[in-house]
């Protein structure tokens, strides 16, 4: 299986959404445009990783399907394990499985435990060894406790797993760990080119192949013909949304200042605001934003204006060092352009070999 640009993604049902069929018609545009993958998120309302996936597989017959991210706490290692053999073999070997960090304040207030690194190094373990044919007898771990798993003894499945990495520990734990790296939105350059290193020289120091764990960058993408009001959203309202739930994360990840961050946490608008921003900020509140609170060279970590510009801004990603780029916060169809115009200075021997799966990297 093959795309003609194999080296690009997209986000199904990006942000908010209150109608997930709409993913139906999104990932057949996404595949008959050529884009190499689409990526699923979850939120728990509407976006169930599993269900999102397992429609995507059974719409799409060539596009790389990637769940990005779920969180290993919210379900038994059996079930996700089971989940994800169920769309490896229901999509012909094109999905792989994201797991993420996730919200600390949000897990606490579910009652279920906080994330951390050495969690997810034991559930991945885990899940390596169901999907190998293998048992999980009298297990003891930083994932739980679990007396006996087993899927089935004739599986060898070759399913890929990807972490969502932003700072520097989950970087080099992905390098150690993960077939695949999914990046943030809004990273710099600069930022990318050194989270890229860090991920690489993990691997290597692990005794794994660099080159073998493919690097995806997060690149938000608002072509010109976007409406205003809807660029908002998709750029001033997802960082917004950002710094409201993990902002000391992604400033210290981009050396950005924290006291501008401060400053947005202070703000009368955005001190005790009851939602998310991407999902229920007026255009007038993401426009004070954008020229009150939020400063301009953080917003400038992203690709706007011509379809050109963001082409060029593809490039720019691949430049610092990335194997693949998500083109994020944009609908297939907000896409083609931008498609267009990369395909007129792209060269394809580049990426010759890269396969749909985003998970794999050859």
């Amino acid at each position: 299986m093959s795309q003609p640009f194999v080296e690009l993604g997209c986000y199904g049902l990006a942000g908010h959404s209150d109608s997930p069929s709409d993913l139906l018609e999104e990932v057949r545009l996404a595949e008959t445009l050529g884009l190499g993958a689409v990526f699923l998120s979850e939120r728990f309302n509407l976006k169930d990783a599993g269900v999102l996936a397992g429609a995507a597989a059974a719409a799409t017959y060539r596009i790389g399907i990637g769940t990005a991210a779920t969180n290993h706490n919210t379900r038994h290692p059996l079930v996700t394990a089971t989940m994800a053999t169920t769309l490896h073999r229901l999509s012909g070997g094109r999905y792989a499985l994201g797991l993420g960090r996730g919200f600390d304040a949000l897990f606490d207030v579910m009652g279920v435990p906080r994330v951390t690194a050495a969690q997810l190094e034991d559930v991945i373990g885990i899940y390596r060894t169901l999907w190998s044919g293998g048992s999980v007898v009298g297990h003891e771990g930083p994932a739980g406790s679990f007396p006996y798993l087993s899927q089935d003894s004739g599986f060898d499945e070759r399913i890929p797993i990807m972490m969502m990495a932003i700072g520097e520990r989950t970087l080099q734990l992905a390098g150690r760990l993960a077939d695949a790296v999914v990046l943030h939105t809004f990273f710099t350059d600069e930022t990318l080119e050194r989270a890229v290193r860090t991920v690489r020289r993990a691997a290597e120091e692990a005794g794994r192949d660099p080159a073998s764990v493919r690097i995806w960058a997060v690149l938000a993408t608002v072509e010109e013909s976007v409406p205003e009001e809807l660029a908002l959203r998709k750029t001033v309202g997802r960082l917004a949304t950002y710094l409201q739930g993990y902002g000391q994360v992604l400033v210290d990840a981009n050396g950005w200042s924290r006291e501008d961050l401060d400053r947005f946490r202070r703000d009368p608008l955005v001190d005790g605001y009851p939602g998310a921003f991407d999902a229920v900020g007026t255009t007038e509140q993401l426009s004070y934003l954008r020229d009150e609170v939020i400063p301009v060279r953080w917003l400038a970590a992203s690709a706007t204006g011509s379809a050109a510009a963001c082409a060029g801004r593809i490039a720019d990603q691949l430049d610092a060092g990335a194997d693949s780029v998500i083109l994020h916060g944009a609908t297939p169809t907000e896409l083609v352009p931008v498609v267009e115009a990369w395909s007129a200075v792209r060269d394809p021997a580049r990426f010759a070999e890269l396969p749909v799966n985003p998970g794999w990297v050859r």
